[in-house]
């Protein structure tokens, strides 16, 4: 019940903001290709930082 005011780790933030972007590449790629591949780009920076954190805290 109160997990709502838990605060939220670093690695949670840039999941949700992975995923965000990830839907807006989504969004874009059947308007504007350049743009969702820019996002996509963007992502995919967000999912290496990701992983960092998790060859990090596996050590």
């Amino acid at each position: 019940m109160f997990g709502i005011f838990k605060k939220k780790s670093k690695k949670d933030l840039l999941l949700q903001k992975y995923n965000k972007l990830m839907k807006e590449a989504y969004n874009l790629s059947h308007s504007n290709r350049q743009a969702s591949d820019a996002k996509t780009k963007e992502a995919n920076d967000i999912l290496d930082e990701i992983n960092l954190i998790d060859k990090e805290s596996s050590t």
